[in-house]
């Protein structure tokens, strides 16, 4: 892993390195600015133990946890993007089964409008024809009893024929017959 810039192992070494080589340098006389020139002496390596042992210190307390908590959020994170995939593809799945459902609702839907409509004509048509056979017995019922009071009237007339054919003959002859 790469932090700053720097590979995390060789950070150590490679400060040393610089260390000892501007150090080294700065004695010789190779700096810029021609100041004082300091000669490298004990000091120097107390000097870079106590560089390593800082950055050592600092790694231990400073690095290391924000590097931990940098990995745990990293993780976390992933561990989020996963769960927002899942969910997001679970909602896919969760409207496509309610599309489907809906579409199946309708055909269902369709399917028993189209039987109703069905039993509602084949009951239109039993109750139609019941009221034809009604009417029809109705009707025949009313030409029977047409028919008996016509056969009634005509007995009644035809007792009555006689007594009418000489009111009308007397009428006609002006006498009684």
């Amino acid at each position: 892993m790469i932090v700053s810039g720097l590979s995390r192992k060789c950070f150590g070494v490679k400060a040393l390195f610089a260390t000892i080589f501007i150090l080294y340098f700065e004695g010789v006389g190779f700096a810029s600015g021609g100041g004082i020139t300091v000669i490298p002496d004990a000091s120097l390596f107390v000097q870079i133990v106590n560089f390593l042992l800082i950055i050592w210190i600092l790694n231990v307390i400073l690095y290391k946890p924000i590097r931990n908590m940098l990995i745990q959020r990293k993780e976390k994170i992933e561990d989020s993007e996963k769960n927002i995939e899942g969910l997001n593809k679970d909602a896919k799945e969760k409207d496509d089964a309610f599309l489907s459902g809906i579409k199946e609702a309708r055909d269902q839907g369709l399917s028993e409008k189209g039987s109703l409509i069905q039993a509602a004509t084949h009951e239109e048509r039993e109750i139609i024809e019941k009221i034809n056979q009604k009417a029809q017995a109705d009707l025949a019922e009313v030409r029977d009893k047409i028919a008996r009071d016509t056969e009634q009237v005509r007995e009644s007339l035809q007792k009555e024929i006689d007594s009418f054919a000489n009111a009308i003959g007397e009428k006609i002859l002006g006498r009684a017959v």
